[in-house]
């Protein structure tokens, strides 16, 4: 079966259940408007992407490669991003849902969550050293064994990340922030 090689191109309002995303190579494309979930990404290529008000939400990402991908306004629910191809997976989110995702042992360097929930998003020994986490949501999102030195939580809200657990040196978290670091101690931090 012969693959695709798609370069400058724009999808809109693509129905993956109606018309499937060819098995291929995407360049430089631009997706707005699209039903992708619970799509078959498999084996998909994607470089210097950009996803549009688009739901992802339960597509299959095994082997898939998202390089230099962005993602604005998408609802990406329960994605397995830890069964993408490893190879230069690069992303950067604004405005999306990430709730139960998983990234367990992704190496995602300097990525940027810009205004998104990520709510019971799995990040075990996951690489996200220098990653901003900018105004999310992180209710119940797991790190353990994760690697956040450098990483900016200043603006994020919900997280709970223990200190023995994972690698924070230089990671960034505001005073408001600190319940969230030290609240396994049962230490009460405030004036009351």
């Amino acid at each position: 079966m012969a693959k695709i090689i798609a370069e400058d191109k724009n999808f809109e309002r693509i129905i993956a259940r109606e018309q499937p995303l060819e098995t291929g190579e995407y360049d430089n494309c631009c997706f707005k408007h699209c039903d992708f979930s619970d799509a078959i990404f498999n084996e998909r290529i994607f470089t210097d992407c950009r996803f549009e008000d688009c739901n992802l939400s339960m597509a299959k990402l095994r082997r898939t490669a998202f390089r230099d991908c962005t993602f604005l306004d998408c609802k990406l629910l329960g994605l397995q991003f830890d069964q993408c191809n490893d190879i230069g997976l690069s992303f950067k989110f604004e405005r999306c849902q990430l709730n139960f995702s998983n990234f367990s042992s992704c190496k995602i360097k300097k990525t940027v969550f810009k205004n998104s929930e990520l709510q019971e998003a799995d990040f075990t020994a996951c690489d996200l050293s220098g990653a901003v986490f900018d105004n999310c949501v992180l209710q119940r999102a797991v790190f353990d064994n994760t690697n956040l030195e450098k990483a900016d939580f200043r603006t994020a809200v919900n997280y709970c990340i223990d200190p023995e657990k994972n690698r924070i040196k230089g990671a960034k978290f505001s005073i408001a922030g600190l319940p969230g670091l030290l609240g396994k101690y049962g230490i009460k931090i405030g004036a009351e």
